[in-house]
């Protein structure tokens, strides 16, 4: 009994050091020297950018000047824009610019019906070649559309990611935490789509997709850039990411927010992984090996957790290396509660962030499955504020 107990141990930490570390380097040997080389297309085609609006007052007009000051030619974009029940100044500001540029088309929703409904419903709307997926606080600089739009000349790849870059950086919060973790995710997802075309799913803000490709989320999905990833590659096609398509975004600072945020995508998360978990294997081939390592086991980390603690507590009764363990695993338990002792006496300490930003993650993993579990009735939620 012992020794099995022993044997699962090591098994969690092997797995939960894997998706973490190990993959991440295996990523990295294995592409060394590799690199993109995407060459552009003429006739250039048409492209359909498209978002949905809810309550975007304090950004919209930046974002849709950050599309209209793109050097890609404006005759061959439509900017298709639905606005899901706004109820502050969003409506009056992008009717303001429908006015002003016939490529914008707005359509007005009175009932809320969630992002990927309303995404859904305008895909039936837009007749570009490849669709533009984007949130309205992702900013393009002027090539951002010309390098999403470039990989498309390989007739092979079905979806591009853009290079998500941070601003709006403030020690006070978790905003360098969370810009350390998305600038890391975003090397393993290039890596990903450079090895193998199998990157696990773009950032939701903004990225680009074949219009014949786009499988319509189901209504009550919480997460739908990974379920629309996901569909390209049961389709065989690839996807990437574009370390040259660069969008900008204010990161996110709060951690009560940031963790109601993690929380609704957690519950996706394990929505997703119901839906593909026959995608899992093999899992000794690009698909499953990349599902299972950057995507699984960091979703399953939390309850590894929690049941390797479990073990080493048991373990503790017959082993003096196990009782060292226990007692480091529940010193490291308490480091969050010291950063929020800190925290209140304004001092704020980097390394100790980091660890009270990694346990809020997997308790907002954990918080997601038990929602997923439950059921989700619907996709509408309340965004996290901006500009935070």
């Amino acid at each position: 009994m012992i020794i099995i107990l022993q044997i699962i141990f090591w098994t969690i930490v092997f797995l939960v050091f894997h998706t973490y570390l190990g993959f991440p380097l295996i990523l990295q040997i294995l592409s060394r020297n590799k690199k993109f080389n995407f060459k552009q297309t003429y006739p250039q085609p048409k492209i359909s950018v498209i978002m949905s609006l809810f309550n975007e007052e304090s950004v919209i007009e930046q974002k849709l000047n950050s599309i209209l000051n793109t050097n890609y030619p404006l005759e061959k974009i439509q900017i298709i824009i639905g606005s899901d029940n706004s109820t502050d100044n969003t409506n009056t500001i992008v009717r303001n610019y429908a006015e002003k540029y016939p490529l914008i088309k707005f359509f007005e929703y009175n009932q809320r019906q969630g992002k990927s409904n309303v995404i859904n419903s305008m895909i039936n709307k837009s007749d570009g070649e490849i669709i533009i997926l984007t949130d309205a606080n992702v900013f393009f600089d002027p090539q951002t559309i010309n390098e999403l739009i470039k990989p498309f000349s390989d007739p092979e790849i079905g979806l591009v990611d853009a290079k998500m870059v941070n601003t709006g950086l403030k020690k006070e919060g978790i905003s360098i935490q969370e810009k350390t973790y998305i600038s890391r995710e975003v090397k393993i997802k290039n890596r990903e789509g450079l090895l193998w075309g199998t990157m696990m799913g773009p950032f939701g803000g903004c990225f680009a997709i074949r219009r014949n490709l786009y499988s319509p989320v189901p209504y009550n999905f919480l997460v739908d850039d990974f379920y629309i990833c996901m569909k390209v590659i049961q389709n065989k096609y690839k996807t990437i990411n574009n370390l040259d398509a660069i969008v900008f975004e204010d990161v996110s600072n709060n951690l009560s927010d940031e963790f109601r945020r993690k929380v609704r995508i957690a519950t996706g998360n394990f929505q997703n992984l119901w839906e593909f978990k026959r995608m899992l294997w093999p899992p000794w081939k690009a698909v499953g090996f990349c599902f299972l390592s950057h995507k699984t086991l960091r979703w399953l980390t939390p309850v590894l957790i929690i049941i390797s603690y479990i073990i080493c507590l048991i373990l503790l009764f017959y082993n003096k290396f196990y009782l060292c363990l226990s007692i480091i695993y529940s010193s490291i338990f308490l480091l969050p509660l010291f950063d929020f002792i800190l925290k209140k006496l304004n001092i704020h300490n980097t390394f100790l962030r980091f660890i009270t930003h990694f346990f809020s993650m997997n308790l907002a993993l954990l918080t997601g499955m038990f929602k997923a579990m439950k059921g989700v009735k619907s996709n509408v939620w309340k965004p996290t504020k901006r500009n935070q």
